[in-house]
């Protein structure tokens, strides 16, 4: 192919994603504050690349602090949200402590909008541009994010446990708690490649190493090679709850498809990549967004666009627009 019919392909690819971003909630709108708050998604996106400089791995912190909240609730930054010694949040839920990172990043863009722009954008726009502009520096296709989200006042605990997919979630546990928000399981599949960028605690897959069933120590579906090195640096009987290995090790800071190519080689880390090698279709998607990184970056950011549209507080319904993300007003 030449690079003209190459660019022209490419282009193409845009437009279909481009055309897919038009069927949004009628009240979500690509900039939404435009008018509010011109400044508001240049901000976040400042912040968001201080951060990035200073640490590489909060850009997946904060794509997954997004997800998280999305599940819960909808897209409406209750996962923000501390406890209090009357109500356990969502972010101390088991799901969530002490995995998510990225609070901080949050807290930063919120103080700077509400010196700029006081009362006017959500923390729950907030997530969601962060997200977004994590996706864009780690490499991923940058997109349009419809903004006009309001935060929510409620955050438990035990909602997150009930709603978030876990670790050793199966092919068809996954497939129905995506289904549950409104998402395909080829969304789930496009989705999951978010494990592409990132880290993971040692105890949400020291099951396959050590203790996996009755019968069998280790996992057998899991790389024996790759077994003996997170062994090493996940040892048996370890107390250290703070452990972490890299997801994706061959390119942890970039969204790219390596993560789809090792769950191929039975190098999925957590029971829940591996999981999608035992269903017919989605071993094909696993395998097409492996062998075509341009069409898996549009369809990922397709994606992520739906996701931020779970159960949104827009308009005139209940909610509000916090001044400090971490609490309620």
């Amino acid at each position: 192919m030449s690079s003209r019919e190459l660019c022209t392909s490419f282009l193409f690819t845009l437009v279909l994603v481009s055309c897919r971003f038009l069927k949004l909630e009628a009240q979500l709108q690509v900039g939404f504050y435009s008018q509010s708050c011109w400044m508001a998604e240049f901000i976040v996106k400042n912040e968001v690349r201080n951060a990035f400089i200073r640490d590489r791995g909060l850009a997946a912190g904060l794509v997954r602090l997004h997800f998280h909240d999305c599940f819960v609730r909808g897209c409406d930054a209750s996962v923000l949200i501390d406890s209090t010694p009357a109500n356990s949040a969502e972010k101390d839920s088991p799901a969530n402590n002490p995995s998510l990172r990225g609070f901080e990043v949050i807290d930063r863009a919120k103080a700077i909008l509400e010196s700029t722009c006081t009362g006017v954008v959500s923390c729950a726009d907030i997530l969601a541009f962060a997200a977004r502009d994590s996706i864009e520096m780690t490499g991923g296709l940058g997109y349009d994010v419809p903004a006009g989200r309001k935060d929510g006042r409620i955050s438990r605990a035990s909602e997150a446990s009930a709603n978030l997919p876990g670790p050793t979630s199966d092919v068809n546990q996954l497939t129905q708690a995506f289904a549950n928000k409104g998402l395909t399981q080829e969304e789930m599949v496009t989705l999951s490649g978010a494990h592409t960028i990132g880290r993971s605690h040692c105890t949400s897959f020291s099951n396959r190493l050590y203790s996996y069933n009755t019968t069998t120590v280790q996992d057998p579906s899991l790389d024996l090679p790759y077994s003996v090195r997170l062994k090493q640096q996940c040892p048996e009987g370890s107390t250290n709850v703070n452990l972490v290995v890299p997801i994706n090790p061959s390119s942890p800071a970039t969204t790219d498809v390596d993560y789809y190519r090792d769950v191929l080689a039975n190098r999925g880390l957590h029971t829940s990549d591996q999981t999608l090698l035992t269903n017919t279709a989605t071993v094909k998607q696993v395998a097409q967004n492996a062998m075509n990184p341009t069409l898996w970056r549009s369809k990922f950011a397709a994606a992520m666009v739906k996701m931020g549209q779970i159960g949104v507080i827009t308009g005139s319904a209940a909610g509000e627009i916090r001044a400090k993300c971490r609490a309620i007003n």
